[in-house]
């Protein structure tokens, strides 16, 4: 339960942005099946999730030494 404690903004960021890849293949995605990122849902929600990560890493908050 720690580990989720710590990198809750980073899990939070992966679930919206695997949701959201999903709903981007889904209304915007591509229609011809030649773009490799948004031709398949999939793929799509991976791509969302690892942007979503990425960006919900930077919200979260550092410890410093003054903390400890």
């Amino acid at each position: 339960m720690g580990l989720l404690k710590q990198n809750w903004t980073s899990v939070l960021g992966v679930i919206v942005g695997a949701i959201g890849g999903y709903f981007y293949w889904k209304y915007i995605g591509c229609t011809t099946g030649a773009c490799p990122i948004t031709s398949s849902p999939v793929i799509s929600a991976i791509y969302g999730a690892v942007l979503g990560g990425l960006l919900g890493d930077i919200f979260k908050r550092r410890i410093t030494k003054k903390e400890e």
